[in-house]
C-alpha cells in the first residue's frame, strides 16, 4: 500500500498531479479542498463557517481540517493507497500522520508565486457540474460556458488578488517551513512543477521510484475531472493496478 502526502502552493498542481497518479495507480485522491467545496455545494452547517473564511483568503482552523481528514481516512477505502492533498499544515499533524499511516513520501511541488498567481487569477469553475477550467491551459469552447453542461463559468469565491496574496504569505510563514522537517527524516521529493503536466507527473513517478503504469486517460491531463474516471466507474477492479505495482 502505497501513502503520500502532496504539498505545494496553491495554485501549483497539486490537484491536477494528485487525480493524474490515483488514476494511473488506484490510489485515492483526498483532498481537503474538495471537501469544504462540496460542503459549500450542498449548503450544509460547516458550509457557511468555511465560506467565509476562503472568501476572506483565510485557511479553514487547524483543528477543523484536521477532524475532516482524520474522519476521511477512517473509511479505509484506499485499498491501494491514498495521495492527500491540502494536510497537514502543521508539525503535529505531520507526526501524527507519520505515526499513524506509515507514509511513504511527501510531494513537493515547487514554483515561483508570481506563476501559481497566475494560473489562479485564470481558474473557473462551472457553476452547474462543478467541472475545473483554468483560462490559460484549459479554456471552455464557448468563453464562459462549460463543455459537459451548458453551465455558466464563475470565478472562485477565493480566487481574487487580495485574497491569493493572503494564502501565499500564509504558506510561506505557516507550511513551507515543515518541508525541513520532511527533508530531514528522508521522505521529502522534490519536483519542478513549472514544466508541462505530463513532465511534472513523470518527475513525480521517478522521484517516488514508481514503475510505469497502464497508459493515462489523456482527458486528465486538461482538469476534466467528470469525465476522466475510468471507465468501469463504479466497478474498480483489480486488473487496474495488478502487474503495475510491486
Amino acid at each position: 500500500m502505497y501513502k503520500y502526502i502532496i504539498m505545494g502552493i496553491q495554485g501549483v498542481g497539486k490537484g491536477t498531479q494528485a487525480k493524474l497518479l490515483c488514476e494511473a495507480y488506484d490510489f485515492v485522491h483526498i483532498s481537503t479542498g474538495d471537501q469544504f467545496r462540496w460542503n459549500i455545494a450542498n449548503h450544509t452547517k460547516l458550509a457557511a463557517k468555511v465560506n467565509r473564511v476562503i472568501s476572506g483568503g483565510n485557511m479553514v482552523d487547524d483543528d477543523l481540517v484536521a477532524k475532516v481528514v482524520s474522519e476521511r481516512l477512517s473509511l479505509h477505502d484506499w485499498n491501494y493507497g491514498f495521495v492527500l492533498d491540502g494536510f497537514p499544515r502543521t508539525f503535529a499533524q505531520s507526526e501524527f500522520l507519520f505515526e499513524n499511516y506509515n507514509l511513504n513520501a511527501v510531494i513537493h511541488l515547487k514554483a515561483p508565486d508570481s506563476l501559481v498567481t497566475e494560473r489562479m487569477l485564470a481558474r473557473r469553475a462551472c457553476s452547474r457540474c462543478g467541472l475545473d477550467y483554468n483560462l490559460i491551459g484549459h479554456r471552455p469552447k464557448v468563453e464562459g460556458v462549460c463543455d459537459v453542461c451548458g453551465g455558466t463559468l464563475m470565478t472562485r469565491s477565493d480566487d481574487h488578488a487580495e485574497a491569493i496574496q493572503k494564502r501565499l504569505a500564509d504558506y510561506h510563514e505557516k507550511t513551507e517551513p515543515m518541508l525541513a522537517f520532511f527533508r530531514d527524516i528522508g521522505a521529502l521529493v522534490e519536483v519542478d512543477a513549472t514544466r508541462t503536466i505530463p513532465e511534472v507527473h513523470e518527475d513525480i513517478r521517478l522521484g517516488l521510484g514508481l514503475p510505469q503504469p497502464q497508459p493515462l486517460n489523456f482527458r486528465t491531463f486538461h482538469g476534466s475531472d467528470k469525465t476522466a474516471k475510468i471507465e468501469t466507474a463504479g466497478k474498480k477492479s483489480d486488473k487496474n493496478i495488478q502487474g503495475v505495482l510491486p
